[in-house]
């Protein structure tokens, strides 16, 4: 199993600040203001990082479930694994997961940017198939920081 070198990599400036930023990233409250319909964040290395989107769905196929903190720096940098859609089950079901960095840094004392690089990517269709699903979906997401921030 060779990890490739596909990368997808977002930036976006929001207006907020840093730690607040931050804590959108990192805590149950601030993931639901733009990420998802609810969430399980443990923010230690091991703990979960859940994000769900379909609560309807049967538990297994409800979103980002499964996933795991790796790393992360307060106020700095993030870093978790993350699972194919339910739409893409050949890729959900594997064995290995991509991972996501999010990095944050202070552009002023207001506003903050947020870049996110999503790697780890295996080679074939189906893993092309979800790259491509990615490649839009956390722009999606990231201007769904960005509205939220204007509030």
């Amino acid at each position: 199993m060779d990890i490739n070198t596909k990368r997808i990599q977002k930036s976006i400036v929001v207006a907020a600040r840093l730690h607040d930023t931050w804590l959108r990233w990192t805590t149950p409250a601030g993931l639901k203001t733009f990420f998802g319909m609810d969430n399980k964040v443990e923010l230690h290395p091991g703990g979960a990082y859940e994000i769900y989107f379909l609560m309807d769905n049967p538990e297994g196929t409800r979103g980002g479930e499964g996933n795991q903190v790796l790393s992360y720096l307060p106020d700095e940098m993030l870093s978790f694994t993350w699972n194919a859609p339910p739409t893409i089950p050949e890729v959900r079901n594997h064995d290995h997961r991509t991972w996501v960095v999010v990095t944050f840094k202070a552009v002023t004392t207001e506003s903050t940017e947020v870049t996110l690089n999503h790697v780890g990517w295996l080679d074939g269709d189906k893993w092309d198939e979800t790259y491509a699903y990615f490649d839009n979906a956390w722009d999606m997401v990231l201007n769904s920081l960005q509205e939220n921030c204007k509030a």
